[in-house]
């Protein structure tokens, strides 16, 4: 985990969702999804069982700052059998998984937990955008962090 977070570089301009592990690796950038599959094989290779995990990560505002409105984002990261149980790990932020990290879904990879699948056909050019705020429940969205 700490070597990924190294060793290669955050860029979501660098992949998309359909780019191949060798050439996220290869290319040594990428984002949480990239890094996570990466993790995943490595893991995977030395005989460990292990999982994608897809959810959400707060992020604490500066402090008096108010939360920004959409900064949370969808995010990835690794679950993996170490004989006691699943620890959730975050090559990303090359940090354990805590109580930031919110669960959403569980599966061998990326297509195990896509937020959307199917086809959608039309005459136009499609987009979805999501934006996420993580609040806890006892402070106001917006409110100081």
């Amino acid at each position: 985990m700490r070597r990924i977070r190294a060793d290669f570089a955050f860029d979501s301009d660098a992949t998309e969702v359909g780019t191949p592990l060798a050439e996220s690796f290869a290319g040594r950038r990428g984002v949480c999804q990239d890094f996570s599959h990466i993790m995943i094989a490595a893991l995977r290779g030395l005989g460990l069982p292990a999982a994608y995990v897809s959810g959400y990560l707060r992020t604490l505002p500066p402090p008096g700052q108010p939360r920004l409105e959409g900064a949370d984002a969808s995010h990835a990261w690794v679950s993996v059998w170490c004989g006691e149980g699943w620890i959730g790990l975050d090559p990303t932020n090359g940090i354990g998984v805590q109580d930031d990290h919110i669960v959403v879904a569980r599966g061998r990879d990326y297509a195990d937990v896509a937020p959307v699948a199917g086809i959608i056909a039309g005459s136009g050019a499609q987009s979805l955008q999501v934006a996420v705020d993580v609040v806890p429940e006892d402070e106001e969205a917006g409110g100081p962090g």
